[in-house]
């Protein structure tokens, strides 16, 4: 069964999408633990970060750097922080987030409420951001 990810991928689920090129994939996550939290994710499925390609798994960080870049200057967080966890979908994903403190990095705090409006201005600001710092090329029509 294909995993919560690669529907969003397919189009088969919604996503607010801030990346898109052949092998990976950048969207807001539904929970974010701050504005801006976004999944950087491979299109192949692999469960798990250590059996992941080593040239996929390099492209991910890759695009979480310049997702991160985008995160920090569109929301102006003194750090920006990237995690893998994995418990909740067994799909490789690195999580990538502004930052004020190390309260931050704690996944539970994650708000699976958070307004649509606001998820949609996140949304804005990123892309903005991204082809702002050149990477137009990769990011979706609005």
């Amino acid at each position: 069964m294909a995993s919560v990810f690669s529907m969003i991928i397919s189009g088969e689920l919604p996503g607010r999408f801030v990346w898109q090129d052949d092998d990976v994939v950048a969207f807001l996550t539904i929970a974010p633990v701050a504005g801006g939290h976004t999944l950087v994710v491979p299109r192949q499925e692999v469960d798990q970060w250590q059996s992941i390609d080593p040239a996929l798994f390099a492209r991910c960080n890759e695009v979480a750097q310049y997702v991160g870049q985008a995160v920090q200057s569109a929301f102006e967080a003194p750090r920006i922080g990237m995690l893998i966890a994995g418990f909740e979908v067994a799909h490789v994903h690195l999580h990538v987030f502004p930052a004020w403190d190390m309260s931050g990095f704690n996944l539970a705090k994650a708000d699976p409420n958070t307004p649509a409006e606001v998820m949609d201005e996140a949304l804005t600001k990123l892309r903005a951001a991204l082809r702002e710092a050149g990477h137009g090329e990769f990011v979706p029509a609005d």
